[in-house]
């Protein structure tokens, strides 16, 4: 299978601050940051993405709830998850998001693991898939041809946050456990795509 994106080479920064509304220390990274603590931060605080899309994640070494990061400010740790239904705690490690800026996103979404079952093709924003007469709650595995979305454990973009991006596993996906360290479920009822 032939995917079209590939890591062009865009600018990324992102400024992290030890404390909120963008007070105490301050680090400016233009590429991954695998552990903040190497850079003298117990935790990000508050932040500000200047260019790129990021994903952020509640722990080192990218694990731990996810999280994604577009271009503005974020002055305390709850506006991280934006209107997601889990209270983020913590920022520990981030990095930039290579497929966010590709002009055509297009993933298809399957029932079951493996790319079994019925599936779904998707180019857009959804921010209900029952409403766009995807029956059920569960997408078991998916691929992504093209570009990068963020989708969500329930509907109108809430709850969980699991980045699908066409670079990461080849764009393929094939079980739910692959989604992030927080897929328990194969829950997901929105999806939208990370453009800039």
């Amino acid at each position: 299978m032939t995917h079209h994106c590939t890591k062009f080479s865009g600018h990324w920064k992102i400024i992290v601050f030890d404390e909120e509304c963008f007070q105490g220390r301050r680090h400016e990274f233009t590429s991954e940051c695998c552990n903040v603590m190497e850079f003298g931060f117990e935790t990000v605080r508050s932040l500000r993405v200047e260019s790129g899309a990021w994903v952020g994640y509640e722990h080192a070494s990218y694990q731990g709830q996810q999280f994604v990061l577009e271009r503005g400010e974020y002055p305390q740790c709850d506006a991280f998850g934006g209107s997601n239904a889990y209270h983020i705690e913590r920022l520990t490690s981030f990095r930039p998001i290579a497929c966010a800026n590709h002009r055509e996103c297009r993933m298809t979404i399957f029932e079951r693991e493996n790319f079994l079952g019925r599936k779904g093709e998707l180019s857009d924003d959804y921010p209900s898939l029952q409403a766009m007469g995807w029956c059920n709650n569960e997408v078991g595995s998916l691929r992504v041809q093209s570009g990068a979305f963020v989708c969500y454990q329930y509907p109108g973009y809430r709850g969980y946050q699991y980045i699908m991006e066409c670079d990461r596993h080849c764009g393929e996906y094939k079980h739910f456990r692959e989604f992030g360290s927080h897929s328990q479920t194969p829950q997901i009822q929105s999806i939208r795509r990370i453009q800039q």
